[in-house]
């Protein structure tokens, strides 16, 4: 092989990893970005009245599924069910390395970054490598509204 085609090869090979990298980033940054599923238990939804850390309405309790839950990702808090009428809430912010959780499902909340999975009813690790488990948020529950504490 000659010098100019094996450098040819070392360009084709080097495009082709690229090219793979590429799309590699695409795909994390599909999985951590935000998406709004207005029908299933991980659906992040918009910020309630009253902006970060106000007192406005999160949801209905009707709106949180029995053994399931709800991101708010603008108020940086998961909201769970994990038996009917007993309402927790967690920091929606890994504890592995602070990517966003995504989802709640089969009593667990789950992170797309490094498969981390939490407790929904405790906010324990349920599987790691996240080191500690989700920090409790302070909710409150009146009537059938879901709400932060202030």
């Amino acid at each position: 092989m000659s010098a100019s085609q094996e450098h040819e090869v070392r360009l084709g090979r080097r495009t082709v990893v690229a090219g793979v990298g590429a799309v590699g980033v695409a795909a994390v940054l599909t999985a951590c970005g935000n998406s709004k599923d207005t029908g299933g238990s991980d659906a992040v939804e918009p910020a309630a009245e009253g902006g970060p850390g106000g007192s406005g309405v999160l949801a209905k309790t009707t709106d949180i599924p029995e053994g399931g839950g709800k991101i708010f990702a603008d108020q940086g808090v998961v909201v769970t069910q994990p038996k009917a009428g007993e309402f927790k809430a967690f920091s929606s912010k890994c504890t592995h390395q602070g990517c966003a959780v995504s989802s709640v499902s089969g009593g667990v909340i789950n992170c797309p970054c490094h498969g981390s999975t939490f407790d929904a009813a405790t906010g324990e690790v349920a599987g790691g490598p996240a080191p500690k488990p989700l920090p409790a948020a302070s909710i409150k529950v009146e009537g059938d509204s879901i709400m932060l504490a202030s």
